[in-house]
């Protein structure tokens, strides 16, 4: 949400740079959320109830590891999606469901080994005046049973410079009431709210404008918690700004921004082989959450989106197979008015969640675990491969003609399952076979991808 209003109007300044450096840096650890299967995926804008059946009928049986839904709490009205970023108070009363269908949703994930994160506004609340998505009547500055006047910082102007840190983190962002993250009420307040969502069941959070909060103020609130769980903090980098991501990540894990500004980069221009280097310049990898798109980053053009087709999914399978940082799937809906908020019914979503190549490479990571990288190839523009140790390995063709060559493994022989497009349970042809020697011929269509892993091997 950081920028949210600066993106509202097509722009994100400073949020992206892509780092692009010639040196070649090792891999970093991977981040993850506690747990085996590591790999999140965000069901933005999606009721509970649609997610409750999501898990049971995708995730889990995916493999994915975490699931994160959009903010539980009571919003302003309207039919926009950042709706949703304006809470009116804490109660569970917006469009995506009560009190009920969140906990029921948390059960039934539970139940389906997915575990749940929380997006959650503990930066500001609403502008303006109205009644909310639950009948709660509220002003600016005036939230009952929550926030009055005096828990909110003195400067009640928008932030406009990104270098001053007391403008960024004391000033509205676009106008928003921003809370005194500083006074201990306040933080008591906030903790006491995700003291709940836990008691309900909820893994851990993603706290949204982290940036716009001191890291010392979002640090004591997840102290003045019984049990905090997982935490990553959403910190937009931005070249010469004030506050930077790694101001964060002794609270938790943070959003690497930069990288999808970098698979960007490398995707649309031709160029995959870069890639090899996608660690440098960013975060350490254990703290760096990835993502090759979100809402934000969809709508300003600084990253990939579903639009641009199979370079996207390539993109995703890439995030997914190689070791750095913690990969978090993006799966949103259709639209052509960036304000638009999310479908009403069953049509409309993109549901990047359940495409094959996505659901395979999700198995692939599990598969691999923190096996280390391997006999990088490429043909220095749109052809890439690189093996995960003995356990996995993987190619990608961007490019528009096909691709056929003989790349080394470390793979056991064998005939394995692509699960870049088939589930190795029903492999149906699209079989790869390893040589004694580790050798491994493959014929690759324009825009597809393979994936080999100890998993998936037939018989």
């Amino acid at each position: 949400m950081q920028h949210r209003f600066r993106l509202l109007g097509g722009t994100l300044a400073g949020a992206m740079t892509v780092a692009c450096t010639a040196t070649l840096a090792p891999w970093q650890s991977q981040a993850a959320p506690p747990g085996e299967k590591t790999v999140t995926v965000t069901m933005f804008e999606r009721r509970y109830a649609d997610v409750a059946a999501a898990c049971t009928d995708q995730l889990g049986p995916a493999g994915f590891g975490h699931v994160q839904v959009s903010p539980a709490t009571e919003h302003i009205q309207g039919d926009q999606w950042w709706t949703s970023y304006q809470p009116v108070s804490y109660r569970i009363a917006g469009r995506l469901g009560d009190r009920d269908a969140f906990a029921g949703m948390v059960e039934t994930c539970h139940a389906a080994g997915v575990k749940v994160i929380a997006d959650v506004v503990v930066n500001h609340m609403a502008a303006g005046s109205g009644t909310g998505t639950g009948g709660t009547a509220y002003t600016k500055y005036g939230y009952p049973g929550y926030f009055q006047d005096s828990d909110f910082h003195t400067c009640r102007t928008a932030v406009t410079d990104y270098a001053d840190r007391e403008d960024v983190q004391n000033c509205e962002l676009v106008g928003l009431a921003d809370l005194d993250t500083g006074k201990d009420e306040v933080r008591s307040t906030i903790a006491a709210y995700l003291d709940d969502l836990r008691g309900m069941g909820v893994d851990g959070f993603r706290v949204d404008a982290a940036k716009h909060m001191a890291a010392a103020d979002v640090a004591t609130v997840k102290g003045k918690m019984r049990d905090p769980g997982f935490w990553v903090s959403e910190v937009i980098h931005g070249a010469g700004e004030a506050v930077q991501p790694e101001e964060y990540t002794g609270i938790g894990d943070v959003d690497e921004f930069r990288y999808g500004g970098h698979l960007k980069s490398a995707f649309q221009g031709g160029d995959l082989a870069q890639l090899k280097s996608v660690a440098d310049g960013k975060l350490a990898g254990a703290s760096a959450r990835t993502f090759v798109d979100n809402w934000d980053t969809e709508r300003n053009g600084s990253t990939l989106t579903y639009k641009d087709g199979a370079a996207y999914t390539l993109a995703n399978v890439f995030m997914l197979a190689s070791p750095y940082g913690s990969p978090n799937v993006y799966s949103g809906y259709e639209w052509t008015d960036p304000d638009a908020g999310p479908p009403s019914g069953a049509d409309g979503w993109t549901g990047t969640h359940a495409q094959q190549a996505i659901t395979g490479l999700v198995g692939f990571r599990n598969a691999v675990g923190s096996a280390e990288l391997t006999h990088w190839w490429d043909d220095g523009g749109a052809a890439i491969a690189f093996g995960r140790g003995d356990k996995g390995f993987v190619a990608l063709n961007n490019s528009a003609g096909a691709l056929d060559h003989t790349f080394a493994t470390s793979l056991p022989a064998g005939t394995y399952c692509n699960v870049a497009v088939a589930p190795a349970d029903s492999c149906d042809g699209a079989t790869v076979t390893v040589a004694a020697d580790g050798t491994a011929r493959a014929a690759l269509p324009a825009h597809t991808a393979l994936a080999l892993h100890v998993g998936a091997e037939v018989g």
